[in-house]
């Protein structure tokens, strides 16, 4: 059984039975004008006549009462009114900033329509244009001019209890590059779906922008543009300013923070990675996350195109954050599956980038973290002669740029195999190495694939495919409320190999047989559920977890835990 305190410890007063009445507390007990205002208690048309008596709000709101479903039914028409993703996307703002309950549960119980809304591919576009749609602020903006006062800065946050942070410096946003302190996108979009995927509480949660400046001309012509208007700090000022920030979270939150970096450009992330994976609870979507996420569409496609992990070959376009991490989990989890050495292991796993084929000639002159993946082999320039020499069984991208799985290259795939596995995960859409419908048609309705971003269903000689999207929400959510429901205080590989497989186990025959390798995203919440317990088990018996006793059924803990967006009643 749940300890209760442990469990009131992760969820706060949320914990409290839906049905026990709560008094609505912000600074003192929020009545009237401000309680509407309040965007954590308001409830809209949804206040029932008591409590439009016992808390002063007759006439400030005309005399219907709604309940919170036809207030989901309202909003979801009009949201469907619009014609234009980033006018969902404001409106959705604006309900997360006058209603936070609301958009929750609008959210939960229309993830696969709305999720393409707040998260990729529409948070891409609303950060380029984020100057012109700024508001009011979503979460902490941290630039140059705070040097030597980051820990003031973070206790101007009214919420003291945080457990996880997204930071970005955006410097790398999606496919799209530098967007500077416009990222603060990524970080809002991100810790929405913590909340609303893996039921982490809205107050936990801290979105920052580390502002450095930018190398976007474009944004710093932008009269509009809400940053530092100068180019890029790097070398020790970056180093520094990134140091401060990481000793005063620590400082102000804890030991059992969690830090989820963002959108880092390559050097600068793989560098924070290493340099804090010892002594902060880190964690690098980009890197950690994609590929926890596609190592479990690759178990799960196991079931489609035969055969075990150890006896595929990988070849990936692509050798950056992205690329190059998601090689490193797959070759140890067939270090995993076959007790042999990593090195070993990473000899069944080939990459390109923009150079060619990465190949031992090549060793001193690429970037450290691709030096694992420059095996003997002679040089290659193009991605097609790389499919012909290595005859891969899986294809997977990890550019940044569309277009570049080519007919020839779908083709050969094909004829090399029965069920190639194709995966072109760039983000968003436009940047996809191939569509569904390239992939399928190409390859005679015989490619098992999944992107990034969602493609729709195609139809291919009478037969309907449904791409499989290799999306992080799959994983972050659920890994990120094991990570806080275990009171873990450093992230282990063996956690991310747990997440994956523990993802793939939810995948079940009724979706194989629609070539899906990941399950609906209707069932998100019950996912994270079991992917936060796997990674729970994982954090205790590593002895990296510091919350105590150990729940008897983590799977049951997880969902005791979880953020619950439902109307509460007031006294």
């Amino acid at each position: 059984m749940a300890d209760a305190s442990s469990v009131e410890e992760v969820c706060g007063a949320d914990a409290a039975p839906v049905d026990q009445f709560i008094t609505p507390w912000t600074v003192s007990v929020a009545s009237g004008y401000t309680l509407m205002r309040d965007p954590r208690y308001n409830k809209g048309l949804a206040f029932s006549e008591s409590e439009r008596d016992a808390h002063y709000l007759r006439g400030l709101l005309p005399p219907a009462v709604s309940t919170q479903e036809l207030q989901e039914k309202k909003l979801m028409h009009n949201l469907r009114e619009y014609k234009v993703p980033l006018q969902r996307y404001m409106s959705m703002m604006d309900l997360q900033e006058r209603n936070e309950k609301l958009f929750y549960k609008l959210l939960m119980d229309n993830v696969e329509e709305l999720l393409p809304i707040v998260y990729t591919p529409t948070v891409g576009e609303a950060c380029q244009k984020y100057g012109s749609i700024f508001r009011r602020p979503q979460g902490l903006f941290i630039s140059l001019k705070e040097k030597g006062r980051i820990l003031e800065v973070l206790k101007n946050w009214p919420e003291r209890n945080i457990q996880v942070i997204v930071v970005t410096d955006g410097e790398r946003i999606l496919g799209l590059g530098d967007l500077g302190a416009q990222g603060m996108g990524i970080p809002v979009g991100k810790l929405s779906l913590y909340t609303a995927l893996g039921g982490l509480r809205p107050q936990a949660c801290l979105p920052v922008t580390i502002d450095v400046g930018t190398n976007n001309e474009t944004l710093l012509n932008d009269e509009f543009y809400i940053g530092l208007r100068q180019r890029r700090a790097t070398g020790q000022e970056y180093a520094d300013l990134l140091e401060e920030f990481m000793t005063a979270v620590k400082k102000q939150y804890g030991e059992k923070v969690l830090i989820q970096f963002e959108d880092f450009a390559n050097h600068n992330a793989f560098e924070l990675l290493s340099k804090y994976s010892n002594s902060h609870l880190v964690f690098n979507d980009d890197i950690q996350g994609t590929a926890s996420v596609v190592l479990s569409g690759v178990i799960s496609a196991l079931k489609l195109v035969g055969g075990a992990l150890p006896d595929h070959t990988f070849l990936f376009l692509g050798a950056g954050e992205a690329g190059t991490g998601i090689a490193e989990l797959i070759a140890l989890e067939i270090s995993k599956k076959t007790n042999a050495p990593i090195e070993e292991t990473r000899k069944k796993i080939w990459l390109v980038d923009s150079k060619g084929l990465i190949v031992s000639s090549r060793k001193e002159s690429v970037q450290h973290f691709k030096k694992p993946w420059a095996h003997e082999h002679e040089p290659v320039k193009t991605l097609l002669e790389a499919v012909k020499a290595l005859k891969p069984t899986v294809l997977i991208g990890s550019s940044g740029v569309g277009q570049t799985f080519t007919k020839e290259i779908i083709e050969t795939m094909a004829s090399l195999n029965e069920k190639p596995l194709i995966l072109a995960l760039s983000n968003p859409t436009s940047q996809s190495e191939c569509t569904a419908e390239q992939a399928y048609t190409w390859s005679q309705g015989r490619a098992v694939f999944a992107s990034g971003s969602p493609f729709d269903p195609v139809e291919y000689e009478g037969k309907v495919f449904v791409p499989g999207q290799a999306n992080n929400a799959y994983i972050f959510p659920g890994f990120g409320l094991g990570l806080v429901m275990s009171g873990a205080i450093r992230v282990h590989d063996d956690m991310l190999l747990a997440a994956s497989e523990a993802l793939a186990a939810q995948v079940k025959d009724e979706h194989y047989q629609k070539g899906l390798i990941y399950p609906p995203f209707a069932n998100i919440r019950t996912i994270s559920a079991n992917i936060a317990a796997k990674v729970a088990a994982k954090a205790y018996e590593l002895g990296l977890a510091s919350r105590l006793p150990h729940p008897e059924d983590l799977v049951k803990f997880a969902e005791s835990c979880m953020y619950n967006p439902v109307y509460r009643n007031y006294r």
